[in-house]
C-alpha cells in the first residue's frame, strides 16, 4: 500500500496544527457556529443531532493493521468504543467532544490518515473495488490509479470549493464492483486503440433528491491523459454548474439540463486549451506509484486445498461462511474473504474497538497485513491462504463476525438515519435491525439468492436506495416516520435506479412488506434466475401486488 511521502507528512501535520487553532477558538467562543462550519468541513467534521461527527479517510479502501489499531484507539478513547464503516469506505466516529478532535487528527496522522476532504464541496475520497489487486477478472491493479487522483485532488486550487461535493471511482474489469456510474465521474480501466491503459469515462451518476445513472462521455483515454480529461469536466462543471440551489448544484443536474453532446462539446472545449504538459503522468511515476502496490510474497500453492475441502464437509458452518464469504483469488491457493459487519440484528457497518484490534491481529496473521473496507459496509482480508480459512473462520466466530450473508438478505446497506443525522428525516437502523431478524433464516437467505437492500433515512441517500435491489427510503409524513419501497436498481455494470412500488409504509409494516416481495419472488422466478433478473423480466407490478394485497386485505 501507498507510503506518505515527506509532502504528506508535512501537509497532515501543518493541517492538525491549523485546525486545532480553529477549535480553541471555536471552544472559546471567538468562532461561532456558522464561522467555523466551513473550517470544520475541511476537516471531515459534521455537527449531527446529539454531537460532531467527525469522517476519517479511508483512501480506496485499503489500509493496516496499524492503522485499524489506532482507529481502536480512537474509539476506546474518545467515542464510545465502537466506529461505523460508510458506502465510500470510510468510517465515522459518531460522539466525538469538539475539544478532542485535534488530538485525534493527531493520532491519526502518526499512522499517515486523515479526515481531509471527506466534507464539503471539494473532491471526496476515491473508491475502487474492494477485491482490486487480488480479483482474477481485472485488467491491472485499479489502486495506483486511484493513488494518482488522490494526490492530484488534494487542496487542488482551483476544485477546492466547488458548487457541490465530487465523487470518483474506478474499475479495472468488467464487472462493477465500486458503483462507477453512481458518481459524478466513474472510471474504467480498459485499453486502447495502442494496446496501453486508458480509461473509459462516465459522468452525470448520482443519487439524492434527482438520481441519475452516469452516461458514458469518453471511450478510451489514454491513461496518462486522465487527470487532463479530469480537470476539463471538473472546469466545464465548475465553470456552469448551479451554485444559487443545493439541490441543483451537482454534475449530473448540469448534463441532465444541457444533454450529453453538449457537456461533452464543453469538456473537449477545455481540454483543448489545457497544457497537457503540465498534467501528462510521467511513466517513471506511475512505475514509482505502481511499485508500492506490488502483489505480497505469495506462495507457490496448488489451486485447491485439502485442508479447506476437508473443513468444507466437517463443518456445516464453515462450509456455508465458504460459500457465501470466501471470493476467489487470481493467485493459485489463495482466497478473499469478507468479514461481514452485518449479525443478525446489528447495526449494519458498525464494529467495537475490540473487534477492530482482532481484526488487525488477523490481518497480520492471514493477509500480509492487508485490509479492505467495502462499499458493502463490510471488511475484506484480500489475500488469505485457503488452507488458512478454516482457522480464519474460527478465530472469526469468537469474535462475533462469521456471519455468513455477504450479498444476501442481510447484508444490508444502511445510513445512520435520524438516530444520528440531522438532515434524516426517518430512522434506518431500526427498520435495517428488524428486516435482519425477520430475514435471519440462512436457509431461507441461501434460497432467494444475492439480493441488494439499501435503506436510507432521508432523500440524499446515504444509504443508496435508488440502487437497491430493493431499497428503502424513509420519509416524513405530517411528523410521522414512513418507508417508500423500490424494487429493481441496481448498481452495477447494468445500472438503474429502482421503481417506486406504492405507498409509504409505517415502519412495522417494512419487513413483513420486504418479506411478501421476496416470496412472490419465488413463486414467479424461473430456474437459475436471479431476484433482479425476475424484477427486470416481470417489471415492478407483481411485486406492488404482493406488498399491498395483504395490507388491503387487513385495512
Amino acid at each position: 500500500m501507498y507510503r506518505y511521502d515527506e509532502f504528506d507528512h508535512a501537509f497532515v501535520r501543518e493541517r492538525v496544527s491549523e485546525f486545532a487553532d480553529q477549535v480553541a477558538r471555536r471552544a472559546s467562543g471567538a468562532l461561532t457556529e456558522d464561522e467555523f462550519k466551513p473550517l470544520r468541513l475541511m476537516n471531515g467534521v459534521y455537527l449531527q443531532l446529539h454531537a460532531y461527527m467527525l469522517r476519517v479517510a479511508i483512501p480506496y479502501g485499503t489500509f493496516n493493521s496499524r492503522q485499524m489499531r489506532q482507529l481502536a484507539h480512537i474509539a476506546r478513547t474518545y467515542d464510545k468504543g465502537y466506529g461505523h464503516f460508510t458506502t465510500r469506505t470510510n468510517i465515522q466516529y459518531n460522539w466525538p467532544a469538539l475539544t478532542d478532535l485535534p488530538a485525534i487528527l493527531s493520532d491519526l496522522a502518526d499512522v499517515e490518515m486523515h479526515a481531509i476532504q471527506t466534507s464539503g464541496n471539494c473532491i471526496r475520497n476515491t473508491t475502487t473495488d474492494v477485491f482490486a489487486g487480488a480479483a482474477d477478472d481485472e485488467l491491472e491493479d485499479p489502486r495506483p490509479w486511484c493513488e494518482i487522483i488522490r494526490q492530484w485532488s488534494t487542496i487542488h486550487p482551483e476544485f477546492s470549493f466547488l458548487p457541490r461535493k465530487f465523487k470518483i471511482a474506478v474499475v479495472a474489469a468488467e464487472k462493477d464492483r465500486a458503483a462507477i456510474r453512481t458518481h459524478d465521474v466513474g472510471l474504467q480501466i480498459v485499453k486502447g486503440s495502442d494496446g496501453q491503459t486508458a480509461f473509459r469515462v462516465f459522468v452525470g451518476g448520482g443519487q439524492g433528491r434527482l438520481p441519475h445513472i452516469g452516461q458514458e462521455i469518453a471511450p478510451a483515454v489514454p491513461a496518462t491523459e486522465i487527470l487532463a480529461y479530469l480537470t476539463a469536466i471538473l472546469r466545464a462543471w465548475n465553470l456552469l454548474g448551479r451554485r444559487d440551489n443545493i439541490h441543483k448544484a451537482r454534475i449530473k443536474i448540469l448534463v441532465a439540463a444541457v444533454g450529453m453532446d453538449a457537456f461533452r462539446a464543453e469538456v473537449d472545449k477545455h481540454y483543448a486549451t489545457l497544457r497537457h504538459e503540465d498534467l501528462r503522468i510521467p511513466d517513471a511515476e506511475v512505475a514509482r506509484i505502481q511499485a508500492y502496490f506490488a502483489p505480497p510474497p505469495f506462495a507457490d500453492l496448488p489451486r485447491t486445498s485439502d485442508a479447506f475441502d476437508a473443513a468444507v464437509l466437517a463443518d456445516r458452518d464453515f462450509a456455508r461462511f465458504s460459500r457465501n464469504n470466501v471470493r476467489r483469488h487470481r493467485q493459485s491457493g489463495y482466497a478473499s474473504v469478507i468479514i461481514s459487519l452485518k449479525p443478525v440484528g446489528g447495526v449494519p457497518g458498525d464494529i467495537t474497538a475490540e473487534q477492530m484490534d482482532a481484526v488487525a491481529d488477523l490481518a497480520q496473521r492471514y493477509s500480509f497485513d492487508e485490509i479492505r473496507a467495502a462499499y458493502e459496509q463490510n471488511l475484506v482480508l484480500p489475500h488469505v491462504r485457503l488452507n488458512d480459512t478454516p482457522s480464519l473462520f474460527a478465530a472469526l466466530k469468537a469474535i462475533g463476525l462469521s456471519t455468513p450473508n455477504a450479498d444476501l438478505l442481510s447484508d444490508v446497506i444502511a445510513c445512520p438515519g435520524l438516530d444520528y443525522c440531522s438532515l434524516a428525516n426517518a430512522r434506518s437502523i431500526p427498520v435495517a435491525q428488524a428486516l435482519s431478524k425477520r430475514l435471519a433464516d440462512l436457509d431461507y437467505q441461501e434460497k432467494i439468492g444475492p439480493v441488494r437492500i439499501n435503506m436510507s433515512g432521508c432523500i440524499n441517500a446515504c444509504g443508496h436506495h435508488h440502487v437497491g435491489h430493493i431499497g428503502v427510503l424513509g420519509v416524513d409524513r405530517k411528523g410521522e416516520e414512513y418507508y417508500q419501497i423500490t424494487v429493481g436498481g441496481s448498481p452495477d455494470e447494468q445500472a438503474a435506479l429502482g421503481d417506486i412500488v406504492g405507498k409509504s409504509l409505517p415502519s412495522d409494516e417494512v419487513a413483513p412488506a420486504i418479506q411478501r416481495t421476496l416470496d412472490r419472488y419465488l413463486e414467479i422466478r424461473t430456474d437459475g434466475e436471479r431476484f433482479i433478473d425476475t424484477v427486470r423480466r416481470v417489471g415492478p407490478d407483481p411485486f406492488r401486488d404482493a406488498i399491498y394485497e395483504a395490507l388491503d386485505a387487513t385495512a
